[in-house]
């Protein structure tokens, strides 16, 4: 079919709204009293709203669904203008500190796309429109009285979502140091961008239509790419602040948990019960790093007694003649925490008071890496000793 090239694009963005919103939905709904969160599952949700609606097989069902002709529009157009209040919520809650000028803008906001709202399935139960378009009802029904006022009306409270929200980026944009939420401004004004390409050529098509010229293509084949385009930035845009932080700090936490486990893993014989308190494995990656720090630190503290300091120099000095620095950090490291887990098992502990301190504590990843190689480690500590063997001793 003809219409293909025009619906077939919008399935990557739907599923990843989709995705999105099923993803974030569980931690929104846990702090829904933040007016941060509730905007973006509103921006989230309406934007797959309307993603799901827009294509052609999707608008025929819900007209068939219905029995209906065209009750797909009134539901799509409500569903865009929604979408378009939300994102002006989202970018007045970005900007402005928790205020009563803030709820008020707000409130004024949801007003207006409420009254859209109102407007469009008014005029539409006042027009006649029998015959079922999905994809040229715009132009097909240009000139039919109350579904003219009613494209006209959802085109309009588009395009003035449109503008207001990318001058607001404008004046807005220059101000902003922070990396995810430009990012996510640049693709909001990219996306704005395209949308008053699409409000344009849906426009033109139906003007031409008023005068009786036919450019319906504007309305069939340029603005579905523009709508396309620009809904999934103006998506994107949003989610990138909130997502952001989050896809770039999870990488760098779950290496960190892994990386940990070697050492956690060694200093488990000696680690309080109450710091092994169980943590599920489906808990948040946070969590679970926390533990298993905490942990960590918990041993270290209980293995003082039998931390050999002068040990971890000599075998650091050692090191380092022959590694960089983080791997010395680590071999050192690694080699005086097996000896005191060694006299902890032994019960050889010193009486004196005795820290381990950060040469241990700031470097406990390359110790964990280090542990995780237990021939390197074997073989450093044989030629530490040898080499203190052969050492002479001043007469």
């Amino acid at each position: 079919m003809s219409s293909a090239p025009i619906y077939h694009p919008y399935i990557l963005p739907t599923i990843l709204l989709v995705a999105g919103l099923s993803l974030k939905s569980p931690t929104i709904i846990r702090s829904w009293k933040d007016p941060n969160s509730r905007a973006t599952w509103l921006v989230l949700l309406f934007a797959s709203a309307v993603f799901v609606s827009v294509t052609p097989p999707n608008i025929q069902k819900i007209n068939a669904f219905t029995g209906v002709p065209n009750i797909a529009a009134p539901w799509t157009y409500t569903m865009i203008n929604a979408f378009c209040g939300a994102c002006l919520t989202m970018l007045i809650t970005w900007r402005e500190e928790p205020s009563k000028r803030r709820e008020s803008r707000i409130r004024k906001v949801w007003i207006t796309y409420g009254a859209v709202v109102a407007g469009l399935w008014g005029t539409f139960l006042m027009a006649d429109v029998p015959h079922t378009r999905t994809r040229d009802l715009d132009t097909f029904y240009a000139n039919t009285p109350w579904m003219r006022e009613h494209i006209a009306l959802y085109l309009l409270g588009y395009l003035i979502s449109t503008v207001v929200s990318a001058w607001m980026i404008w004046t807005w944009i220059s101000k902003v140091r922070e990396g995810w939420l430009r990012a996510g401004l640049v693709c909001l004004q990219l996306g704005h961008a395209c949308g008053i390409v699409f409000v344009t050529a849906k426009f033109l098509a139906i003007g031409a239509r008023w005068a009786d010229a036919d450019w319906d293509d504007l309305n069939v084949l340029v603005a579905p790419p523009f709508a396309i385009l620009g809904g999934t930035l103006v998506a994107l845009g949003f989610i990138l602040p909130v997502v952001g932080p989050f896809l770039q700090q999870w990488p760098r936490d779950q290496l960190t948990y892994w990386t940990l486990k070697p050492l956690a893993r060694a200093i488990r014989r000696v680690t309080p019960p109450a710091a092994t308190a169980p943590v599920g494995r489906f808990a948040p990656l946070d969590l679970r790093l926390l533990q298993r720090q905490t942990q960590i630190l918990d041993g270290l503290l209980q293995l003082a007694p039998h931390y050999d300091r002068s040990l971890y120099q000599k075998a650091y000095e050692a090191a380092r003649a022959r590694e960089k620095e983080s791997t010395a950090r680590g071999l050192a490291g690694a080699l005086a925490i097996c000896s005191a887990i060694e006299s902890y098992g032994n019960r050889n502990g010193s009486e004196q008071s005795i820290k381990i301190g950060s040469e241990v504590t700031d470097h406990m990843e390359s110790i964990s890496r280090m542990l995780n190689t237990p021939h390197r480690l074997r073989n450093f500590r044989q030629s530490l000793f040898n080499s203190v063997k052969a050492t002479p001793h001043a007469p």
